[in-house]
């Protein structure tokens, strides 16, 4: 399973536990709904934290990647040039 998924469903398993205890809380409607609307924030804030971590993880891996295939690509070519030149001189 990725963790994606596991912080995912961590933060939705939360966030239905909060709204459950809260709504079940002997308490007044509008402070019962104000409740829910801040933790739906706070969910949402870590959410999008996650995320953005999530997102910069990606991001860096896929630097690594472009860089790694351009050094590749630098040492292939300077080996073709090599190799040519090498015929190009057996040949003479």
């Amino acid at each position: 399973m990725s963790t994606g998924k596991v912080v995912l469903g961590t933060v939705a398993g939360l966030a239905i536990g909060g709204i459950l205890g809260i709504l079940f809380a002997p308490q007044k409607g509008s402070v019962t709904r104000q409740q829910i609307r801040d933790k739906g924030n706070d969910y949402a804030d870590e959410l999008k934290s996650k995320y953005n971590e999530f997102a910069d993880t990606i991001s860096e891996k896929l630097h690594s990647a472009k860089e790694f295939a351009l050094e590749m690509s630098e040492n292939g070519k300077a080996e073709f040039a090599e190799l040519k030149n090498d015929d190009h001189t057996e040949s003479l």
